[in-house]
C-alpha cells in the first residue's frame, strides 16, 4: 500500500472552498455552532421526540438557509467585505424568519379561511431565499429552472402575467394563478416547498448523511479502501478492481459520486497509473465505480428514501430489490476492468506493497458493527429515521470502545485520558458539523424541487408532459425510454442527481406507469438510475471531470472512458423494464432465469465492447454477441432463450480459443 506521505494531495485532502482562509474566524465558528445545532436538532427529532411536519421541515429549512448563506458568500471566492456582509446578513435573518414563522403561527395559519397578508409575504420571502440558496449551493441552472416554473404558474389567461399565455402552445396553457394562490401553494401546505422532497431530506436523508459523516470522521473510509486493496491488489489490474470495490463501499457513505471520486480516487488513481493504466482510463474507471456507489444498498445516497416515500414502499423493500441490479452494475464494471488489464498485460501489485486482510480486519472490524446494526434494524422493521439514529449511536459506541481498548493496551495515564477525551469531543463536533455541511446541497435541492412539485400540482403540468411524451414516442415504449434517457442527461448537466430524479419522475412518471404499464417501483428505479448518467456522460460528466483532475488527464477523454465503463447504468434499467420479475418478483424459476440471462447479457456486452473476453473476439462473433444481447432483452421467453444460447455458444468458443492459444504458447 502506498504510504500516506507518498499519496498525492487532492481535493479530498484540501480544505473545502467554504472553509478557505478568507473566511473570518467568527464566520467559521458560526458555521460550526449552527451545523452542530442542526445535527443535534435532527438527532433529537429522530430518536427522542418526533416532530410534526410543519415543525420539523420549516425549522430544518431555516437552519439550512442560514448555513448556506454563511458557507457560500454572495461574493463567491472573494472576501465578503462590508457590503457582502450587509447582503448576507439580511439573507441570514431571512433564514431565521423562515425557520420560525410556520411553527410559531401554525394555529393561525390552519384556522385562516383565506391566506393572511403576512403569511403571503413570508411565503414570497421563503421562495426567493430558496432560489438564491440553490444558486449558491448548486449552481444557476436549477435556479433558472425553478424561476421558469414560478413564471409559468403566473403565465395564464387569468394569472399575474397573462401576456405570457400567448407564447405557450395550447397544451401548455392554463388558467393562471395569483401571487396569493401560488404563495399559499408553495409555503402554507404540504404540496410545495414543505412537501415530500424536503420532508425526506429533513428526516431520512439528513440522518443517513450524518451517519456517513460519523463513519468518515472515525476512519471508515480508510478501512474500506485498505480492505479492497487487501482482497484484490494482487490480481490483474488490482488497483482498478480495488477502486470498484472501495467505491461500492464508500459511495453510500459519501452520498455523492464526486465526493466518492476524490476520496477513493486519491488512493486508487495514482496506483492505477503506476501499474500501467492510461491516465484517462484510470480516472474513468474511478468515476464509473464511484457513480455506482449511489445505487449500492443499503444507503443508496438519497434515492432510496425518496423512492420509498413516493411509491409508499417500505425502505427495506427498496434495499432488497436493489441488491441484484447493483451487483450487475458493479460486476460489469469489474469485468470491463479485468478485460482491460488482460489486454494490456497488466499484473497485480507485489504482496509486500499490500496490507493483509487479517491486519485490516483486526484494526477496523468495529466499522462493520454499525453497518450490521443498520441492516438488522431495517430487517426488524424499524423506520429509516430511527434506524439511522441507532446506527449513529452504534458508530459512536464502537469508536469509543475501540479507543478505550487501545488506551488500556498502551498503558493508561491521567494525561492520556484527558487527551483522549478532548480528541473524542473534537471528533464528535467535527462529525456533527460535517454532517450538517454535507446536507446543505441536497436539502436546498429538495426545497427547490418542492417549488417545481407545487407548480406542477397547481397547473396540471405533469399530465401535459405525459401527453407530449406519448405523442413524441408514438406510443412506442422503447422510444419513450430513449426520450427519458435524453431528458435525464440534459437535466443532469445542470442538476444534482436527486433534483434531476425528482423533476423527471414528476413530469414523466405518470406516462411510464399509466400509459406504458410499467410498474410504479420499476419506473422510479429506472428514472433514478438514469439520473446518475450525468456523472459519466460527456459533454458534462462531473465525476469524470473530478477523476481527470486527480489523474492529470484530459477531462473529455476521461469522461469518454467513464462512459464506456459505466454502460451498465443504461442496460440494467432496460432489463428492469423488459424483465420485470427481477424487481417485482414472481415464480422462483422465472426470477432465477431472468437473473441468469442478465448476467450472461452483461458479460457478452462487456466482451463486445472490448472485443476480448478469454481471448480476442473476431468481428463476426462481436456482431452475433450483440444480437444475442438484444434478444435477451426481448420481452418474449423464446427469443430470450435463443439469445442466451447464442451467447453461451460464443463465449464457449472464445474460451476454447483461449485454451488453444495457451497450448500453442506452451508448445
Amino acid at each position: 500500500m502506498t504510504p500516506p506521505e507518498e499519496r498525492p494531495a487532492t481535493a479530498a485532502s484540501a480544505p473545502p472552498p467554504e472553509f478557505a482562509p478568507e473566511q473570518p474566524k467568527l464566520a467559521l465558528r458560526a458555521i460550526a455552532v449552527i451545523g452542530i445545532a442542526l445535527s443535534l436538532f435532527q438527532l433529537y427529532a429522530a430518536g427522542v421526540q418526533p416532530l410534526g411536519l410543519f415543525f420539523q421541515r420549516p425549522i430544518h429549512l431555516g437552519f439550512i438557509l442560514v448555513l448556506c448563506f454563511l458557507i457560500y458568500p454572495v461574493t463567491r471566492n472573494r472576501p465578503r467585505g462590508a457590503l457582502g456582509w450587509a447582503i448576507d446578513g439580511v439573507l441570514i435573518l431571512g433564514g431565521v424568519l423562515v425557520g420560525f414563522w410556520v411553527p410559531s403561527n401554525i394555529d393561525a395559519i390552519a384556522n385562516a379561511i383565506f391566506p393572511r397578508t403576512q403569511d403571503v409575504v413570508v411565503g414570497v420571502i421563503t421562495a426567493l431565499l430558496v432560489l438564491e440558496a440553490s444558486r449558491r449551493a448548486i449552481g444557476p441552472t436549477i435556479t433558472v429552472i425553478g424561476a421558469v416554473f414560478v413564471v409559468y404558474a403566473f403565465a395564464g389567461n387569468r394569472g399575474e402575467l397573462p401576456f405570457f399565455a400567448d407564447w405557450m402552445p395550447g397544451i401548455l396553457n392554463h388558467r393562471g394563478y395569483s401571487l396569493d394562490r401560488l404563495a399559499s401553494q408553495l409555503t402554507l401546505g404540504a404540496e410545495g416547498i414543505y412537501g415530500i422532497p424536503l420532508g425526506v431530506a429533513a428526516t431520512f436523508i439528513f440522518i443517513f448523511v450524518l451517519f456517513g459523516a460519523f463513519l468518515e470522521v472515525t476512519g471508515a473510509g480508510k478501512f474500506f479502501i485498505d480492505l479492497a486493496y487487501a482482497t484484490t491488489g494482487r490480481q490483474r489490474g488490482g488497483p482498478a478492481k480495488a477502486a470498484v470495490i472501495a467505491s461500492a463501499g464508500m459511495g453510500s457513505i459519501s452520498g455523492s459520486a464526486i465526493a466518492n471520486v476524490v476520496t477513493t480516487g486519491a488512493f486508487t488513481i495514482p496506483l492505477m497509473k503506476k501499474l500501467g493504466y492510461r491516465p484517462a482510463q484510470a480516472g474513468g474507471i474511478e468515476a464509473a465505480a464511484s457513480t455506482g456507489g449511489q445505487i449500492m444498498p443499503p444507503l443508496m445516497g438519497a434515492g432510496a428514501f425518496l423512492i420509498s416515500e413516493f411509491t409508499r414502499t417500505p425502505y427495506i423493500d427498496i434495499v432488497l430489490v436493489s441488491i441484484f441490479p447493483a451487483f450487475l452494475y458493479f460486476g460489469t464494471v469489474y469485468l470491463l476492468v479485468h478485460i482491460a488489464a488482460v489486454k494490456r498485460g497488466l499484473e497485480g501489485l507485489p504482496r509486500e506493497d499490500l496490507p493483509r486482510v487479517r491486519t485490516v480486519l483486526a484494526e477496523g472490524w468495529h466499522f462493520l458493527l454499525p453497518l450490521g446494526v443498520l441492516v438488522w434494524l431495517l430487517v426488524a422493521g424499524y423506520s429509516p429515521m430511527r434506524v439511522g439514529y441507532y446506527a449513529i449511536l452504534a458508530v459512536v459506541a464502537s469508536a469509543v470502545l475501540r479507543a478505550l481498548y487501545t488506551f488500556a493496551r498502551n498503558g493508561p495515564t491521567m494525561a492520556g485520558g484527558v487527551a483522549l477525551a478532548r480528541l473524542g469531543l473534537a471528533k464528535l463536533g467535527e462529525a456533527l458539523e460535517l454532517g450538517a455541511r454535507n446536507a446543505v446541497a441536497v436539502s436546498v435541492a429538495c426545497a427547490l424541487a418542492g417549488i417545481i412539485v407545487g407548480v406542477v400540482g397547481l397547473t396540471g403540468l405533469g399530465l401535459k408532459f405525459s401527453a407530449m411524451m406519448i405523442a413524441f414516442s408514438g406510443g412506442n415504449m422503447l422510444l419513450a425510454l430513449v426520450l427519458v434517457v435524453i431528458a435525464s442527461l440534459i437535466l443532469g448537466m445542470g442538476l444534482p442527481v436527486t433534483a434531476a430524479y425528482i423533476v423527471l419522475i414528476i413530469l414523466i412518471g405518470p406516462a411510464l406507469t399509466e400509459e406504458f404499464g410499467i410498474p410504479l417501483l420499476v419506473a422510479h428505479l429506472v428514472v433514478f438510475w438514469w439520473s446518475q448518467d450525468s456523472n459519466v456522460t460527456p459533454p458534462i460528466a462531473l465525476a469524470g471531470f473530478a477523476g481527470a483532475a486527480i489523474a492529470n488527464a484530459a477531462p473529455m477523454e476521461t469522461s469518454v472512458q467513464a462512459w464506456k465503463f459505466a454502460k451498465g447504468l443504461y442496460l440494467v434499467p432496460l432489463f428492469m423494464v423488459f424483465n420485470e420479475p427481477i424487481i417485482t418478483g414472481g415464480p422462483v424459476p422465472l426470477v432465477l432465469w431472468n437473473g441468469l440471462i442478465a448476467i450472461l447479457a452483461l458479460t457478452a456486452f462487456a466482451a463486445v465492447l472490448e472485443g476480448y473476453l478469454f481471448a480476442p473476439m473476431p468481428l463476426w462473433a462481436r456482431v452475433l454477441a450483440a444480437m444475442g444481447v438484444v434478444a435477451v432483452f426481448w420481452p418474449a421467453l423464446s427469443v430470450e432463450a435463443v439469445g442466451a444460447a447464442v451467447i453461451v455458444l460464443l463465449l464457449g468458443l472464445n474460451a476454447a480459443a483461449a485454451r488453444r492459444g495457451s497450448a500453442v504458447a506452451a508448445g
